[in-house]
């Protein structure tokens, strides 16, 4: 064999091997799944970032775990308003909603909600100093912010109610996408009298840097938190991942160690 013979052999394979590898980088490429998320856009410490902004908070670094758990996927986040998730979920347009969501019926009826929670919150009631108010109890007579129609807060205090008939609370649904910084000012101001919401959605943030005469009780219930997925055939394998991930990471530890970075407390104690 010449040796221009043998050079042109041996470039001839590196050439062939270098196409299987292409192929195969492609192939994986093909096979990772991309995961559109919406989170919370306005919930500091739980969530926060508007779109074309990197979302920050607890529950995007707890999906940056997950994700590195589930690499056939790749989770892109963007925060986006309450309303918005829902209803973006509902339709498609997100796989993924994060945002401090309870379970409720009608959203275990839409969508598809991993059996292990995310998280942890503790529901408060904001009201101004001089209210009075410290308990559920104290709302009778009250006038109350709306709250979303069918979502958590909403059960809660429906079944408080039931269980407690001689207190008659006012509370109403809203489909209303009213941030919750604009809502505590509406207390502030008179237009309302409590805000009833967990406090893990940047509350006390915005009545320090506002300097708003608001105050939080102490927690009135402590709800799981879940994550929320869009309804279909290709999402079960997902939801059973992230159920499978979430399970992981709070047996590990990490999702102690995060919470303890973004809220200052271990809130998986909390997590039944």
């Amino acid at each position: 064999m010449t040796s221009m013979n043998s050079i042109s052999r041996r470039g001839l394979g590196l050439a062939v091997a270098g196409a299987a590898i292409a192929f195969a980088t492609a192939s994986f490429a093909e096979d990772v799944r991309t995961i559109k998320i919406a989170t919370a856009a306005e919930s500091k410490p739980l969530s926060w970032g508007a779109i074309g902004v990197e979302p920050q908070g607890y529950e995007p670094d707890v999906l940056k775990a997950i994700n590195g758990k589930l690499p056939q996927y790749k989770f892109v986040m963007e925060g986006a308003a309450d309303i918005a998730q829902e209803t973006g979920l509902a339709t498609g347009k997100y796989d993924i909603a994060t945002g401090g969501y309870y379970r409720a019926p009608a959203r275990e009826k839409q969508f598809l909600i991993p059996e292990a929670p995310i998280g942890a919150s503790l529901i408060k009631i904001y009201s101004r100093k001089d209210s009075g108010i410290k308990e559920m109890k104290d709302l009778v007579g009250k006038k109350i912010v709306p709250v979303t129609a069918g979502g958590g807060i909403y059960k809660f205090a429906t079944a408080w109610q039931e269980q407690n008939p001689n207190y008659k609370i006012e509370i109403t649904a809203s489909s209303a996408g009213i941030p919750y910084p604009d809502r505590l000012k509406e207390v502030e101001n008179g237009k309302y009298d409590a805000l009833v919401l967990p406090s893990n959605l940047g509350e006390q943030t915005v009545i320090d840097q506002q300097k708003l005469n608001v105050q939080a009780s102490e927690p009135v219930a402590i709800n799981n938190t879940f994550v929320l997925i869009h309804r279909s055939e290709e999402n079960k394998a997902l939801a059973d991942g992230i159920d499978k991930a979430l399970k992981e990471l709070k047996a590990d530890g990490t999702l102690a160690k995060l919470s303890q970075k973004w809220f200052g407390e271990d809130i998986t104690t909390y997590m039944k």
